[in-house]
């Protein structure tokens, strides 16, 4: 009796985790969703809710600047780049110089915290978006960041470790439908997927989180890998359209 009864308890422990692992793949997968939302308003928040965009250059953005201006000025990566540093990263230079910082120090800070810093009056963003907006938007600052150190080289602006060959497969099942076998697609795309290289923290950003109002799958739940195979097949396809 007493070892059936160690039997049972046994069996009722190994359950609760099972629920509880199920429980937690669950969540995660929900925050998933909300994280690669948030990162297309980090994108372009106001193409996400389908608001009218800003016309007015954003008040924090520095007179230094004179290249950009208008609604662009109003966009999380504008200030903060696509690889989350800020003047510590690639925007360090060029014509998104701002001297702003990243994002990156509040990567695993509260949630509530982050809002309250978007909403204050350097951000100016109270009011613009809905609440389930901040909190998304919060939740990939938080928990949605990616080092792109460990995956593209800053000097040679080109993604590390790739394979084309396998990054063709993926291309093939995972983009070219949309994209076309050479990257030219949609004809309304500026440059070509190989042009964009050109900036490969906005490839990368892209990839993991999709394109704000396009029906661009995001592919952050895959291995990183994939992603990094992707880029070097993309490095092989034409330049131009």
């Amino acid at each position: 009796m007493k070892l059936n009864s160690i039997r049972m308890a046994s069996i009722v422990m190994i359950g609760g985790i099972a629920v509880l692992t199920m429980s937690m793949s669950s969540a995660l997968s929900a925050n998933e969703g909300s994280i690669v939302r948030g990162a297309k308003l980090y994108d372009k928040w106001f193409a996400v809710i389908k608001v009218e965009k800003p016309k007015d250059t954003h008040s924090a953005w520095p007179a230094s600047n004179t290249k950009k201006k208008g609604n662009v000025t109003w966009r999380c990566k504008s200030c903060h780049g696509w690889d989350y540093k800020g003047a510590d990263g690639a925007y360090g230079s060029g014509s998104y110089k701002t001297g702003i910082k990243g994002i990156n120090a509040m990567a695993g800070a509260d949630t509530a915290k982050i809002i309250a810093v978007m909403k204050d009056d350097t951000h100016k963003l109270s009011g613009l978006m809905a609440d389930e907006d901040f909190q998304d938007l919060a939740l990939f600052v938080s928990k949605g960041q990616v080092d792109m150190s460990k995956y593209i080289d800053y000097s040679a602006k080109a993604a590390m470790g790739g394979d084309a060959a396998r990054g063709q497969d993926y291309f093939a099942t995972l983009c070219a439908q949309c994209h076309g076998k050479n990257g030219v697609l949609p004809k309304d795309m500026g440059k070509t997927l190989a042009k964009q290289l050109g900036n490969p923290w906005e490839v990368m950003h892209k990839i993991l989180n999709g394109q704000p109002a396009e029906q661009m799958p995001a592919l952050r739940t895959l291995d990183r890998q994939i992603v990094v195979d992707l880029m070097a097949h993309l490095a092989t396809l034409p330049m131009e359209k």
